[in-house]
């Protein structure tokens, strides 16, 4: 097995490319003319990275899927996670990329909230591609940290240059949402494809088994991210993942309560549910009606 480059700090890393490191926690890489001494296949960083690629020369992938990583395109790396690089023979970076230690947001309004981009836990074919203007927009963040980081460190130097990297994320953000919406039709078959998913499952011994199905079993199943799998589903239908299954589980349970051959408690367990009870909450919850009245009224 390749052995794994351990990255732990954005200094180890800026040496890595041979690139001055004006501070600890943070830097603005330029990989123009910037070759490392030696590749590694594998990848893992004790730090957040954003990468700009402006140039088609390799691959990054996660796990054993590629990313759909074109020209203009962001990447997104959360700390700890595997990288798996799939370089060409006559690679030469060409972008920017973007590295932050958890370190430096602590404390920050971006440190309270960096759980809620969810994009640094998407995975393949999940990049973030970008217009002409919104690289631009990219571009002049980076510069803005940049420029804090030339200067002279001070005590308003942390707060700007978080407030900065938050700007750029908050960016990224709204570019995601307008991505979802210019790829809705593929956006729409994953949810065809979910709803599928679902119509088997529910059609097989799986939830005697498996229990009610997962948001994490979908997202693997449609080789999805949870996160990802968690946005699109949102942006598409307006429900989460977990009440876009709940909502399927309360329609088929109102059709199976009204077979009369069949107690409520098999008709629990049908659904996956380990205890009679649960079933009998969360229906009536959804319906206001318990299954027993449910079936009395039809």
């Amino acid at each position: 097995m390749d052995e794994i480059l351990r990255i732990d700090t954005v200094s180890e890393h800026d040496k890595f490319y041979e690139q001055e490191n004006l501070h600890p926690l943070v830097s603005i890489v330029d990989f123009t003319d910037k070759v490392p001494a030696f590749y590694a296949t594998r990848m893992n960083f004790g730090f957040y990275a954003v990468y700009l690629k402006d140039v088609r020369c390799g691959d990054i992938k996660y796990g054993r899927d590629t990313y759909d990583y074109q020209d203009r395109t962001l990447v997104f790396v959360a700390p700890g996670q595997m990288i798996n690089v799939s370089i060409d023979q006559d690679y030469k970076p060409q972008g920017y990329a973007l590295m932050f230690h958890p370190d430096l947001i602590h404390g920050t309004h971006l440190g309270k909230h960096i759980g809620e981009y969810t994009f640094f836990s998407y995975d393949s074919r999940e990049a973030l591609h970008l217009s002409e203007k919104e690289r631009k927009i990219v571009l002049d963040c980076f510069e803005k940290i940049s420029y804090e980081l030339e200067q002279r460190m001070d005590n308003h130097s942390k707060t700007l240059i978080a407030a900065n990297i938050e700007l750029f994320l908050n960016y990224c953000v709204r570019f995601y949402e307008r991505q979802f919406i210019t790829r809705k039709d593929v956006n729409r078959s994953y949810i065809e494809k979910f709803e599928q998913l679902l119509n088997e499952y529910f059609h097989s011994d799986k939830p005697q088994t498996l229990g009610l199905p997962a948001v994490n079993y979908c997202a693997e199943q449609l080789h999805l991210s949870p996160n990802y799998f968690g946005d699109l589903v949102k942006k598409e239908t307006g429900k989460t993942p977990s009440e876009y299954i709940n909502f399927k589980v309360m329609d088929m349970a109102k059709t199976r309560v009204l077979d009369t051959s069949r107690s409520i408690s098999e008709i629990a367990y049908e659904l996956g549910f380990k205890y009679p009870h649960h079933f009998t909450r969360a229906f009536k919850k959804s319906t206001g009606y318990t299954p027993v009245e449910y079936r009395s009224l039809n």
